[in-house]
C-alpha cells in the first residue's frame, strides 16, 4: 500500500516498477491514491479534441498522461491498483488481463460484492469514444451489469504493466461533462452494492490479503522501497511535462 502522491509521481512509481521488473523479474502489486485528485488520460487518447481544455483549466483540474492505453479517468473517490510482472508467468497480455480482473473480483467477493467479468465478445471502444467508464470492455469487472474497474495495459520487453481504477464511489460524471456528454455517463460504485461507501484502505486491505493468499511467496511492504523510488525519478519530468500530457 503506498502513499497518495500527485498524479505525475503515481505514474512515474508505476513505470519505474515496469523496470524492476524487467530488471529482475519480480513481480509487484501496487494500491494507492492521487492528491489532488487528478484527470488521467489514456496514452493514445485525442485529449485535446475530446476534453474541454478551458473547462479543465477553470476548476484547475490536475491532468496526467498515463503510460498505458484506454481512455480518461477522474482518480477521486476510488482506489487505483498497479500490477508489474513478467509475461511469461501469465502466458500472454489477455492472459494477464483476466487473471487479474479475476483477482480484483475474487477480493470483491470476500467483502459480499458479487463481481462478474464482461464477455470478452464485447466490443472494445476506440480510444475517442469518451470516458473509460462509458461503457464496459470484455474481461472487465461489471457489478449489478455496471462497470466498476477500468485498466490499460503496457508491454515492455518480456515485462507488463497493467493498472486500473476500481470505483468506491460513482464520481465520474465530471468525465462525461468534460466530454460534452449530456447527461452525464452514469456508472457505478461499491457504494451501491454495500450501501455505503468502504474506505480505500479496507477495500485496499482486502486486495492485498486476496493476493497474498494466491501467491506464497508474496512479501508485503508499506509505503516505496528506496530502489523503486530512485528509479522513478527517471520518469518524473516525462509525466510533469505538459508536452507529454497534451501532446493530442
Amino acid at each position: 500500500m503506498d502513499d497518495a502522491r500527485p498524479g505525475w509521481e503515481n505514474m512515474a512509481v508505476d513505470a519505474a516498477l515496469l523496470d524492476r521488473t524487467r530488471e529482475t523479474g519480480q513481480a509487484f502489486l501496487r494500491c494507492y491514491r492521487w492528491e489532488p485528485h487528478c484527470l488521467s488520460f489514456g496514452r493514445h487518447e485525442p485529449a485535446l479534441r475530446r476534453y474541454d481544455t478551458d473547462r479543465i483549466r477553470a476548476l484547475g483540474l490536475s491532468c496526467v498522461r498515463r503510460p498505458t492505453g484506454g481512455r480518461a479517468v477522474w482518480h477521486a473517490r476510488e482506489l487505483t491498483y498497479a500490477v508489474t510482472a513478467p509475461l511469461s508467468a501469465f502466458g500472454g497480455m489477455r492472459e494477464a488481463y483476466a487473471a487479474i480482473h479475476g483477482l480484483l473480483a475474487a477480493a470483491l467477493g470476500t467483502m459480499g460484492v458479487q463481481a462478474l467479468l464482461a464477455s470478452r465478445s464485447w466490443p472494445t471502444p476506440g480510444v475517442g469514444s469518451g470516458p473509460c467508464f462509458a461503457a464496459p470492455v470484455g474481461g472487465e469487472v461489471l457489478v449489478r451489469g455496471k462497470k466498476v474497474v477500468g485498466s490499460a495495459q503496457l508491454r515492455s520487453g518480456d515485462a507488463f504493466l497493467q493498472h486500473g481504477s476500481l470505483l468506491l464511489a460513482d464520481d465520474q460524471g465530471l468525465v462525461g461533462e468534460l466530454a460534452g456528454l449530456t447527461p452525464a455517463v452514469p456508472g457505478a460504485g461499491l457504494v451501491v452494492p454495500l450501501g455505503i461507501e468502504p474506505s480505500f484502505d479496507e477495500v485496499a486491505e482486502t486486495l492485498l490479503a486476496t493476493a497474498e493468499s494466491r501467491l506464497e511467496s508474496a512479501v508485503r511492504e508499506e509505503g516505496l522501497p528506496a530502489p523503486i523510488a530512485a528509479l522513478a525519478t527517471a520518469h518524473a519530468a516525462r509525466f510533469r511535462s505538459d508536452a507529454w500530457t497534451w501532446q493530442r
